[in-house]
């Protein structure tokens, strides 16, 4: 694609990004077949083509509307179409690029702008959503049923975390909202690692990823939470305590590896931050490479708990391009993965997108739920926090992160081992 970029932005580092990867797009409209949006709204302004051609006009200082903001936050940044393009277009990163420029030139009417600045200041606290969210639950009973739905039941907070023994030890990155909503999950990673002889540890000061504010295009905002976690993390990396930096979020998982070409323009962090993007695996890579290790303590002879059908978050699938390692290390420890059609599409979670987008959010919901239910599963597993709450708002199977179901399998095991 040719492109003659404005000169307010044509020598800045993000122009010359933005250039590279408009120049890389052909037009050949390959990835107008795996956009959710597209496939919902069958306008070709909500499908990367269409927007990849909105954002190059302003990028080439066209005038730009409301209704180019519009299309630009439709997109999911689901990034199927980084899946199927031939060309290898990042249109993640150009995305983040376009839309961080119109924000700056097209202002948002007051209810969506205090909403967007309500997500970003809460979601990421964690001591302020987890007090939000308790509060919450004390008038859970007295709303109507139509609300309460949407108001996840609390779950007890109290787990057991291994004490550290092992001499190798691995970080995870707590998160923000996921300690609050579903703390087993971090909990259940830290004792399977330790049956495999790993101790997972937590930096305190450690928290958001930097993700929800950085996606809502308060871009310096987002850094600045990743710089925190490379300080938090850095003496730990610095004195070599530490094998991998473990995400038990996918979306999380797909930021912190991308810190190294976020801040790869900050003198002070660029180099910290390629070396923990380095380090950061989700933690089915993890548990790969200890799949001889698994089985060898696995009961080979163990029947089959469930059937279970697999929701892969398009952060795992798409963004950091971990495909059928889940699936592999379920096979392993014999869970009977029922099919789903369609495997590739969105959820509709998208961090905050089910509440900006409520409406696109709720159909790729049900879609997704008769997609998984199609195989009359008993439960249902992801690898991500997100996905995991807004599944569970659709269905009335249980549905948790796969590393719970490991733990319980091993935990089964070694029962019946005693």
């Amino acid at each position: 694609m040719q492109t003659k970029l404005a000169d307010f932005i044509k020598n800045s580092p993000q122009g010359q990004e933005a250039d590279a990867i408009l120049r890389s797009c052909v037009h050949c409209g390959f990835c107008l077949a795996t956009c959710p949006t597209y496939q919902i709204l069958g306008d070709e302004l909500d499908s990367p083509r269409g927007r990849i051609y909105l954002m190059k006009q302003m990028l080439e200082g066209q005038p730009v509307t409301h209704k180019t903001q519009l299309h630009l936050d439709r997109c999911l940044t689901c990034r199927a179409c980084e899946t199927t393009c031939p060309s290898g277009v990042r249109y993640g990163a150009l995305v983040d690029i376009g839309r961080s420029m119109i924000e700056q030139q097209i202002a948002r009417d007051s209810g969506t702008g205090v909403m967007r600045y309500v997500l970003r200041k809460v979601l990421p606290n964690q001591t302020m959503f987890n007090f939000l969210f308790k509060s919450g639950q004390l008038v859970r009973p007295l709303l109507p049923q139509s609300l309460k739905s949407k108001m996840p039941v609390a779950v007890s907070g109290k787990q057991n975390w291994p004490a550290p023994r092992h001499t190798r030890k691995m970080l995870v990155l707590d998160g923000c909202v996921q300690p609050t909503l579903a703390p087993n999950i971090n909990a259940a990673t830290a004792r399977v690692l330790d049956k495999l002889g790993i101790s997972l540890i937590k930096a305190e000061k450690a928290g958001c990823c930097g993700a929800v504010t950085f996606h809502l295009n308060a871009q310096q905002e987002g850094l600045d939470y990743m710089r925190r976690n490379i300080d938090a993390w850095w003496p730990y990396i610095e004195h070599r305590e530490i094998d991998a930096i473990v995400m038990t979020a996918s979306g999380c998982g797909v930021t912190v590896k991308e810190y190294g070409h976020m801040l790869q323009h900050d003198a002070a962090y660029a180099e910290k931050a390629a070396t923990v993007s380095s380090l950061a695996k989700d933690i089915s890579e993890v548990l790969d490479n200890l799949l001889d290790h698994l089985k060898q303590i696995m009961n080979d002879n163990m029947s089959t708990r469930s059937k279970s059908a697999f929701h892969s978050p398009c952060t795992l699938q798409h963004g950091m391009k971990v495909r059928g390692v889940v699936e592999r290390i379920l096979d392993v420890v014999g869970v009977e993965r029922t099919p789903v059609p369609d495997a590739h599409l969105c959820c509709g979670s998208a961090g905050t997108y089910s509440i900006l987008q409520p409406e696109i959010s709720k159909q790729l919901l049900n879609n997704k739920i008769t997609a998984l239910e199609s195989g009359n599963p008993e439960q249902i597993m992801t690898a991500n926090i997100g996905c995991l709450m807004h599944l569970k708002s659709g269905t009335k199977l249980p549905v948790k992160h796969w590393i719970e179901f490991l733990d319980e399998r091993l935990s089964d095991y070694h029962c019946m081992q005693s």
